[in-house]
């Protein structure tokens, strides 16, 4: 999985009062947990951009000023209700040797056949929470709809394949082809012989105009 830096400096208070000065500053106060004790530090709001606003799923390696640098993932992040903005992050410390709960983003791949019957495509778990060791997790569940027809779908059973632990039911839905009002049911079979009886009766009718006899214009 892809890492991002983040140029970090510890807090040595963490009161309100300096909390809230680190926020008029343009920084995020943030936490990191799974070590000895919690790493309290500040980093430029701006910092975080490639980590929150997207899709895919990173690890974050924290650049501290004195040469330390710490693995860590996103555990819990908190916005202002009204602006937006980031006010606080909360970190998990990664080791090379311990399991991480993380969510990991799905991709679709293929254009469904149902869908260009007219279905209608629900993905209903756009993430999957996951447990796996540091090295071990993916970036991303690439999920092949190509070949889903109108009442088919993809469940999470059929994505288990890797050194991590799912942590949904099997049976929970992922994407699935919904039936639609206008939608027309068309199965394999039948659209190779409607080709066929199409071609069938071209050829009969081509047979015909040829023996038919030719209008004389006298």
């Amino acid at each position: 999985m892809k890492s991002i830096t983040i140029k970090g400096s510890e807090r040595e208070s963490v009161g309100k009062k300096a909390t809230k000065a680190l926020r008029n500053a343009g920084k995020v106060p943030c936490v990191i947990y799974g070590g000895d004790k919690p790493l309290h530090f500040s980093a430029d709001e701006l910092a975080f951009k490639d980590l929150v606003y997207t899709s895919k799923a990173h690890t974050v390696v924290v650049d501290f000023e004195g040469g330390e640098k710490i693995k860590a993932v996103l555990q819990d992040i908190q916005f202002h209700p009204v602006t937006d903005r980031i006010l606080h992050i909360d970190f998990y410390q990664l080791f090379p040797d311990k399991e991480v709960t993380m969510e990991i983003p799905v991709r679709l791949q293929g254009n469904s056949p149902g869908v260009r019957n007219g279905g209608r495509l629900l993905f209903r778990r756009r993430k999957l929470t996951i447990k796996a060791l540091p090295d071990n997790l993916p970036d991303f569940f690439d999920v092949d709809i190509s070949k889903l027809k109108i009442g088919d779908h993809v469940s999470v059973d059929t994505l288990k394949k890797g050194d991590f632990s799912v942590l949904h039911p099997d049976a929970s839905v992922v994407v699935q082809v919904k039936m639609a009002r206008a939608a027309v049911v068309v199965d394999d079979e039948e659209e190779e012989e409607g080709l066929e009886g199409e071609a069938a009766e071209g050829a009969e009718a081509a047979a015909e105009g040829a023996e038919a006899p030719a209008e004389s214009n006298e």
